[in-house]
């Protein structure tokens, strides 16, 4: 998971399937799901999303007899899995797998309960946006919002989908000012994040600049995102396609 956090993907993925491989003989053994998972989550991360699905979906069985069905394991590879599904543009299924995971990790109690349930939130507000649902994408963002008081790495992607709900609504204006919030605690909290948000608070800038028609202002935010992306998840990641799609809007003007 450090090899995760601090962005060696390739690292992670075949550190885990290592501890995978040592632990796969023991019978009833938790390591090697959870190994498998984290390779996973470092697949999805690399932009080999439909690998990285097909994983998920082999290793869900396994999680639910090993740890139960409600059990937050198994709750946050659901969630995992749901990011895997959007990234393919699978977005009703994202929206329906994240309600369901919000709603029993609401149940749940402690703070591994409480971050499952805020990042289920997080992947149902981007699954709304996706389809264009942007006011209800906000009511849900400003709902975790109000329930997550911690200023950490949830309230950076909270308040990052935030801003696209509010790009897609045409409020510019207020999504660059969020932007501009997020870009803040982002650098405030840069040690303590991990480099999974790397580009997204780019792009939410640039999007908002060419909403207010401050194209020249976007491109270079646009393209620093494009860079950041292209060399941390390749090529393939859905953030680096987004990027590259929001160049080609700016530079087709």
């Amino acid at each position: 998971m450090t090899l995760y956090v601090t962005g060696r993907y390739a690292d992670a993925e075949a550190e885990a399937r290592g501890v995978a491989a040592a632990h796969s003989r023991r019978r009833g053994d938790a390591w090697a799901p959870i190994a498998l998972g984290i390779a996973a989550l470092a697949t999805n991360a690399q932009g080999r999303h439909a690998e990285a699905l097909a994983a998920y979906d082999e290793l869900l069985p396994v999680f639910g007899r090993t740890f139960g069905a409600e059990h937050v394991q198994t709750l946050k590879l659901r969630s995992d899995r749901a990011q895997a599904l959007t990234a393919l543009g699978r977005h009703a299924e994202c929206e329906a797998e994240c309600a369901a995971v919000s709603q029993i990790a609401a149940r749940g109690t402690g703070p591994e309960m409480a971050l499952t349930a805020a990042g289920a939130r997080n992947g149902l507000a981007f699954a709304l946006n996706a389809q264009g649902r942007h006011q209800q994408a906000e009511t849900i963002i400003r709902e975790a919002l109000a329930d997550h008081q911690a200023s950490d790495r949830f309230t950076v992607v909270l308040r990052l989908g935030l801003a696209r709900s509010l790009n897609g609504q045409a409020r510019h204006e207020e999504a660059l000012a969020e932007a501009e919030r997020v870009d803040q605690l982002h650098r405030a909290l840069r040690d303590e994040l991990g480099r999974s948000e790397t580009g997204a608070v780019e792009l939410a800038l640039a999007t908002a600049l060419l909403g207010l028609g401050r194209a020249a202002e976007a491109r270079p935010r646009a393209a620093a995102a494009h860079d950041a992306c292209l060399a941390l998840f390749g090529p393939n990641h859905r953030r680096t396609v987004e990027a590259q799609e929001l160049l080609d809007r700016i530079d087709g003007i």
